[in-house]
């Protein structure tokens, strides 16, 4: 069985986006994480489920040394933080930090991982990632997908990494945090994920294209403007719902039956039926 775990969760795929950036693949080239190359040292963009294997992984990619951070706090893209010493994050992890520690909230044992007590380093924006002739900046996010993203700018490189906030097929905008002490308001969750996609837009002319940890990477920067056109849809009840999700793994998850996809144009989003009726062609002023 844990072998079986170990080929969904743990078996990973590498190639370059050019030839100082690895994109890393895995759950059946689903997933996505990166790692960003310097002259001296190298970042590594999430660390996947926690199967144990991928620290050992990136060691073959690389031999610089390599700082370690999530583009958000959630099970698939942070639960291998413990096969290293130092992780850097959004203070939001605090919040979210349930959906990943919360026993068997992922398949692994991650007190079995080398460093189950890593050390979180909280970090927001300004804070940049020097890797020698290359240099990453951090951006704020304002919670959308989750309480605890952020966004990768790397300016030398015109490479955007916007983790599960924007992707080509569906953004989850339903409360994942399993924490009771996370808020969740649809209409400033919407108003949030809003501001962030004019924030992608409004920085274009930085980068070429758009790295999602989901569903195909890159991609295209339009899609900033389409998500922008999702939500003033939802509000001005013009965007299309959809009863059928149409995505194997969410389907699967008891929570599905409560789901809706919401289209427009490229974009969709997945959200709760009972959320999403608050706001559809309703949004009060003001």
């Amino acid at each position: 069985m844990e072998q079986k775990l170990e080929q969904v969760f743990g078996s990973y795929l590498a190639w370059k986006a050019d030839e100082a950036t690895w994109i890393i693949s895995f759950m059946n080239g689903t997933e996505y994480m990166y790692l960003l190359e310097g002259e001296e040292r190298a970042l590594l963009l999430d660390t996947g489920y926690g199967a144990g294997n991928l620290r050992a992984f990136v060691e073959t990619l690389t031999q610089k040394q390599v700082a370690v951070a999530n583009t958000h706090f959630h099970p698939d893209h942070a639960a291998g933080n413990g096969e290293f010493e130092r992780v850097y994050m959004a203070e939001g992890a605090l919040l979210d930090a349930p959906s990943v520690e919360t026993p068997g909230a992922v398949p692994f044992d991650l007190s079995k991982l080398p460093h189950p007590d890593y050390e979180k380093v909280f970090i927001k924006e300004g804070f940049v990632f020097d890797l020698g002739g290359r240099k990453v900046e951090v951006l704020d996010v304002k919670p959308a997908h989750c309480n605890s993203s952020l966004f990768f700018l790397d300016r030398g490189h015109r490479m955007f990494f916007c983790g599960d906030d924007l992707e080509a097929a569906q953004v989850m905008l339903f409360d994942n945090s399993k924490n009771p002490q996370a808020s969740y308001e649809v209409g400033e969750r919407l108003d949030n994920f809003r501001a962030n996609n004019v924030r992608i837009r409004d920085l274009a002319d930085a980068y070429d294209y758009l790295f999602p940890n989901h569903n195909g990477t890159p991609i295209a920067k339009s899609y900033a403007q389409d998500y922008i056109s999702l939500v003033d849809g939802i509000y001005d009840g013009t965007a299309v719902i959809e009863e059928k999700l149409n995505h194997p793994f969410v389907e699967m998850d008891p929570a599905a039956k409560e789901l809706c996809r919401v289209r427009c144009k490229k974009a969709s989003i997945f959200i709760k039926k009972e959320e999403l009726r608050k706001v559809y062609h309703n949004r009060t002023e003001g």
